[in-house]
C-alpha cells in the first residue's frame, strides 16, 4: 500500500458517513482499498470526526479527499473528461507527492468522475470544517489543475469561482490566487491584494501580510508533501513583490 492509501487509512477526519463528502467518496474509497487488498469494514474509513458541525483539524486523508472531489468536479465542468486531463493530474501528483501516490490518486479520481458531485454541499462542508489557510491551498490546486493543459476553460473558471464563494474565500484572496495563473497587466498588484496606485510603503506592508498568509507553515500539519506543494503559492508572492520593486526601483 502506497502513501496515498495510508493517508486514507490514517483517518478522514470530518469526512463521515451521511455527509456530502462521505456520500461521494464512500464507493470510491472502497474500490481503492479493495484493490490494495486491505480488509474491509463498513465504517472504518467513514466514521472519523465529531459530526457535530464544529470545526476539527483536518487530517491529511480528509484534505486529499476534499482535493480530489473538487478536482473531479472541475474536470467534469466542461462536459467532457479527456485522457490528457487525467495525465495532467497524474503528472501534478507525481511532482508533488511521488509516483505511487499519483497512481492511487488517479485510480480514485476515475471512480469519483463517475459520481454525482453536489458541489455547493461539499464546499459548505469544507468551509465549516477546514481552516482558511487550507481552503486557500485547495483553491490554488484548483487553478493549477485547470491550467494544466495550458489554459483555464471558461466553464472551469466559472466553477472554480463558485467553489471559492461556497468555501468562504474572500474576493481579494480569490483574485490574488487567480492572478497567479491567469496573467493580466495588474497581476502583481492583485497577488499582493493592493491597487496599482499603492505607495511603495503600502506595497512593502502588503508583501509582509501576504507572505505571512501564504507561508507554507500554515499547512504544516498536513505533512511535508503538502507543505512543499504550498511553497509554489508562497513563491508567487515573492515574485510579485520583486517585480514591483524592480519596476518602481525601490529597496
Amino acid at each position: 500500500m502506497g502513501k496515498f492509501a495510508k493517508w486514507i487509512a490514517g483517518g478522514l477526519g470530518w469526512i463521515i458517513t451521511g455527509s456530502p463528502l462521505g456520500g461521494v467518496i464512500g464507493f470510491a474509497i472502497g474500490s481503492l482499498l479493495d484493490n490494495e487488498n486491505q480488509p474491509q469494514n463498513g465504517n472504518r474509513y467513514q466514521t472519523y470526526g465529531s459530526g457535530n458541525g464544529h470545526a476539527t483539524q483536518t487530517t491529511t486523508g480528509g484534505y486529499v479527499m476534499s482535493l480530489l472531489v473538487l478536482v473531479a468536479a472541475v474536470m467534469k465542468a466542461d462536459g467532457k473528461v479527456l485522457k490528457s486531463e487525467l495525465n495532467y493530474v497524474k503528472d501534478f501528483f507525481v511532482r508533488s507527492f511521488g509516483a505511487d501516490s499519483a497512481q492511487e490518486a488517479i485510480q480514485l479520481l476515475r471512480n469519483l468522475l463517475n459520481q454525482n458531485i453536489p458541489v455547493n454541499d461539499v464546499c459548505g462542508q469544507i468551509q465549516q470544517n477546514m481552516d482558511y489557510s487550507s481552503r486557500l491551498q485547495l483553491l490554488h490546486f484548483m487553478f493549477g489543475i485547470a491550467q494544466a493543459d495550458g489554459q483555464v476553460d471558461v466553464t472551469e473558471a466559472n466553477l472554480i469561482t463558485q467553489i471559492a464563494q461556497q468555501m468562504g474565500i474572500t474576493d481579494k484572496d480569490f483574485e490574488s490566487i487567480k492572478s497567479m495563473f491567469i496573467a493580466n497587466t495588474e497581476a502583481a498588484y492583485k497577488i499582493l491584494e493592493i491597487e496599482p496606485n499603492a505607495t511603495n510603503e503600502e506595497i512593502k506592508k502588503a508583501y509582509r501580510k501576504m507572505a505571512m498568509k501564504y507561508h507554507p507553515d500554515k499547512v504544516s500539519y498536513l505533512g511535508e508533501d503538502f507543505q512543499n506543494a504550498a511553497k509554489e503559492k508562497f513563491q508567487k508572492v515573492n515574485e510579485a513583490y520583486e517585480q514591483l520593486k524592480k519596476e518602481r526601483s525601490f529597496a
